[in-house]
């Protein structure tokens, strides 16, 4: 199971920005119909892998996993980027301020680390059967 939350609450139940249904929609990806959600410390519970788009959202969510009952809930948060070969970013763009083409930019960085990410998780037997 894959889901998407923020560290922050402020756009809670809101679509994703029309930008990036855009930019998704040209390469086949339909988010319409997705809805913020804000991260629960339950979600260390429920999940194999935290992944944060940047250094912020990272120390973030490592507050909030010194509250999760799951022993190793800080082991599981890791950098997106991390899992990319093909760029030396460490974090993740905001694609609110890279101009024209931040959401195409932002969605070519991150195909490539889903595709890092994938291998990663297939090379390891999932803890959830």
């Amino acid at each position: 199971m894959i889901d998407s939350a923020g560290t922050g609450n402020w756009h809670i139940g809101n679509p994703p920005d029309t930008r990036a249904q855009a930019a998704a929609s040209r390469r086949g990806y339909q988010i319409d119909q997705l809805r913020a959600r804000q991260i629960a410390v339950e979600d260390f519970s429920h999940f194999d892998h935290i992944i944060a788009m940047d250094l912020s959202n990272q120390s973030d969510l490592r507050a909030l996993a010194a509250d999760s009952i799951e022993p190793d809930a800080a082991k599981k948060i890791q950098l997106m980027l991390s899992f990319s070969s093909t760029t030396d970013l460490k974090e993740v763009p905001d694609p609110y301020y890279g101009g024209e083409n931040g959401f195409d930019h932002v969605l070519d960085l991150l195909e490539s680390a889903c595709s890092g990410l994938l291998s990663a998780i297939r090379g390891k037997p999932s803890v959830n059967t």
